[in-house]
C-alpha cells in the first residue's frame, strides 16, 4: 500500500536583515509594538536603536516621502498605541 501523505519540506529559513536595511536599528526596539506611546518611550526608542533622529507617525497626518535610513519611524494608532517600529 502506498504512502498516501506527501513528504514534507523544510520551513523556510527567515529573511535575513542586512545591516544596510536596518541602518537605524529598529529591530533592536520591536518588543515597544503594542505598549501606548509617550515621549519618555519614545526617547528611548530612538537611545536604544542608535537612530539618529525618530519621528512618530500618527493617522491622518502629513509627512514627507524622502527615505533616511538613519531615521526611525514609531506608528501609533488613534489611541497612542505602537503599531510598528521601521526605518525611513
Amino acid at each position: 500500500m502506498p504512502d498516501s501523505n506527501p513528504p514534507h519540506e523544510p520551513a523556510p529559513k527567515p529573511p535575513q536583515v542586512d545591516e544596510s536595511e536596518d541602518a537605524c536599528g529598529a529591530r533592536h526596539v520591536q518588543d515597544r509594538i503594542g505598549r501606548d506611546y509617550d515621549e519618555a518611550l519614545g526617547e528611548s526608542i530612538q537611545r536604544e536603536s542608535g537612530a539618529a533622529t525618530l519621528r512618530v507617525i500618527r493617522p491622518g497626518h502629513a509627512y514627507t516621502m524622502e527615505y533616511r535610513g538613519d531615521r526611525i519611524n514609531v506608528h501609533i494608532d488613534e489611541g497612542d498605541t505602537i503599531t510598528d517600529i521601521g526605518c525611513g
